[in-house]
């Protein structure tokens, strides 16, 4: 899919704050409503908008500690991958996950209430399953910065 100028501006705005009307998103990228409308139909068809969520603050809503977690699989195995892809996917603690180069395979963003929650997640979790040989972690201790915005 081609992408204008003024594309770009319509999804830096929707990245900015979703819930501007069509009247906002026109004014604000100097577009007609119904183009505003017709383009955000062909990025959502594209799957170039892959959904439109309300963020939340993770501190009102009991997930404050975030957690960085290195994991290491025993091996690269089918069956070992497909069933780690199955663990991630089970566990909303884990707000993101991502295959990596380096000594780990996988590196994970937790997200729960407090250190204690952390530790039997790790324990009860990870470390209990069969398919996960080490588990290194780091407590998030300042956010510096946190956006979804892509730098379009």
């Amino acid at each position: 899919m081609k992408i204008s100028n003024s594309d770009r501006q319509l999804l830096r705005e929707i990245q900015r704050d979703s819930s501007l009307s069509l009247a906002q998103l026109a004014e604000r990228c100097g577009m007609a409503q119904s183009t505003v409308w017709r383009r955000l139909q062909e990025f959502e068809n594209a799957s170039l908008i892959t959904a439109r969520v309300a963020l939340l603050d993770p501190a009102q809503v009991e997930c404050k500690l975030c957690v960085l977690a290195s994991i290491t699989l025993t091996d690269h195995s089918e069956k070992t991958v497909s069933g780690f892809a199955r663990l991630i996917e089970g566990h909303p603690e884990i707000v993101e996950c991502f295959a990596t180069s380096g000594k780990a395979d996988y590196q994970m963003k937790i997200r729960v209430t407090d250190v204690e929650a952390y530790e039997y997640f790790m324990t009860h979790t990870l470390l209990r399953n069969a398919i996960v040989r080490e588990v290194h972690s780091s407590f998030v201790l300042k956010e510096l910065k946190s956006t979804t915005e892509l730098p379009i």
